[in-house]
């Protein structure tokens, strides 16, 4: 059996393992969604918890992004139940300010299918703070004394930015001059505020960090900001295949107040104790209920998300080979079209990759399908576009030798021009294989896993150990891949050509 041969059935091999670890097992009952701060995750972990102590089966899908990835998983069904706040759901998806009575809301959220669940008990409203010592110095005090301080610097979380009640209606509702004005994300704010690199951000009233940075909260003289009671929502469809799961939710109704959640964001990000054992502490302390987490260690993580990330690289990037080839050689046979192609797979690549992951999510939902299709298309042109310079840059020499040979096109592009612009196309893969597995990262973003999951979760908790726990294996992965390649190169590239490439350049003037 040829080398090409073996590789076709080595790759083909690893997809279907791959595929086979992937299958899922029986869908549970009830899929608990949970937004990319710790505070939603603690309420996520609780609520998953008490459904398990409950005896239902349920998962939690921790740390998929903003409000409108939950909110269109949960209309999608492809989460069941995730914490949110009234504010939210008011001025975001709703997008009806006058309605902020619970009564309102969840007459207005049965049109969408969904169910407004109990209250925990705590408003969570969001605020603009600043160090302490920098709004005495300034004599700030409330967000109208923003006005004359023209030279400061804000920033504000990205969703914050483009929020109905964020920046831009809080800028005109005060008229506030500030033109420097940056999107961070929420824990980098935070570090930005510590050094002085900005002035102020916005923050939730139940932060562990107003207490740990010595924040000052700026009065809300005009009542910008409307409440934000943390809630459940859930899918009324629950209903008729739990009838039990309105009561078994309403256990949760007023146990947390701001206290608590100040307390046990605290234990989370300050005290770093894992939020399955917050949660589980919580549980056992206010409703008796036992709850025995399971805690993985590091080797356990790296195993899994080893296998998520691989899934995500094998499948995404043996796709693109296998399209993008046959589209180089058509680009390379036929020019015009080959421009046509060459432009669209380049505009592809000109797009942020967390731009297009989000784009696909209305379209393929969340978890792995969408960041596998982002990653295809992201793998596209560095293979076209080598497959096409391989190709066009064989001499006419060649090209006219084998023509006289009486060789039929497919056979001249089989036996003589592929094995020619192996090299290119080899070196085209490798360049997509390492943009894959760095991209793959981001897949975290939308419940597809990986090593992004431990490098999301390390940035939020400000946690070093759990960042290098993401990273270091990507970038292992990264080289492992570009060493592999490296050894197949003997199977894919003629031995003349490698041959041709390891000999000495002549020197000028020699022969």
């Amino acid at each position: 059996m040829s080398g090409r041969a073996n590789l076709r059935l080595l790759f083909s091999g690893c997809v279907a393992l791959l595929l086979s670890s992937r299958c899922q097992p029986v869908r549970p009952s009830i899929r608990v969604g949970s937004k990319a701060f710790t505070e939603s995750v603690l309420l996520g972990e609780i609520t998953t918890q008490l459904l398990q102590a409950s005896g239902v089966r349920a998962v939690h899908r921790r740390e998929l992004g903003g409000t409108r990835v939950l909110w269109n998983a949960l209309i999608k069904g492809e989460i069941d139940v995730y914490p949110e706040y009234t504010g939210t759901i008011a001025q975001e998806l709703l997008a009806a300010p006058q309605t902020d009575d619970l009564a309102g809301l969840g007459r207005a959220l049965e049109r969408s299918g969904i169910r407004i669940g109990p209250s925990f008990g705590f408003d969570d409203s969001y605020a603009i703070g600043m160090r302490r010592d920098v709004a005495a110095r300034l004599g700030i005090r409330s967000l109208s004394d923003l006005a004359r301080h023209p030279e400061l610097k804000l920033g504000f979380s990205h969703e914050f930015m483009d929020r109905a009640e964020g920046w831009p209606s809080l800028r005109n509702r005060y008229h506030l001059p500030q033109n420097e004005v940056r999107g961070l994300d929420h824990e980098v704010a935070y570090r930005a505020l510590a050094t002085n690199s900005i002035q102020a951000t916005d923050l939730y009233s139940t932060d562990p960090e107003i207490l740990q940075y010595d924040l000052v909260l700026l009065e809300d003289d005009l009542k910008h900001f409307p409440q934000y009671q943390a809630v459940l929502l859930y899918r009324t469809v629950l209903e008729q295949q739990m009838p039990e799961l309105p009561r078994t939710l309403k256990r949760l109704e007023s146990q947390v107040s701001r206290t608590e959640m100040i307390r046990m964001n605290a234990r989370a990000k300050a005290d770093r104790v894992p939020e399955t054992e917050v949660a589980a502490e919580f549980l056992r302390r206010k409703l008796g209920v036992e709850s025995s987490p399971r805690r993985e260690g590091m080797a356990t993580r790296l195993r899994q998300h080893t296998g998520e990330h691989l899934f995500l690289v094998v499948v995404s990037l043996g796709s693109a080979i296998l399209v993008s080839i046959p589209l180089g050689i058509v680009a390379a046979r036929r020019r015009r079209v080959g421009q046509v192609i060459l432009a669209i797979a380049g505009t592809i690549q000109t797009v942020p990759s967390l731009a297009l992951l989000v784009f696909m999510i209305p379209l393929l939902g969340i978890g792995p399908l969408p960041a596998i299709v982002a990653l295809f298309l992201y793998s596209l042109l560095p293979i076209v576009r080598n497959t096409y310079s391989g190709l066009t840059g064989i001499a006419a020499e060649v090209r006219e030798s084998a023509e006289a040979l009486g060789l039929p096109s497919g056979a001249r592009l089989r036996l003589i021009e592929l094995p020619i612009a192996s090299p290119s196309i080899l070196a085209g893969i490798k360049t997509s294989a390492v943009i894959n597995v760095g991209t793959a990262t981001l897949g975290a973003l939308i419940g597809a896993g990986g090593y992004g999951q431990p490098i999301l979760t390390g940035i939020r908790l400000d946690n070093l150990a759990l960042i290098l726990e993401g990273a270091v294996p990507a970038a292992v992965l990264a080289l492992g891949v570009q060493a592999l390649f490296e050894l197949v190169e003997p199977a894919l590239v003629p031995k003349g050509l490698r041959l041709s490439e390891a000999l000495p350049k002549p020197r000028s003037g020699q022969r």
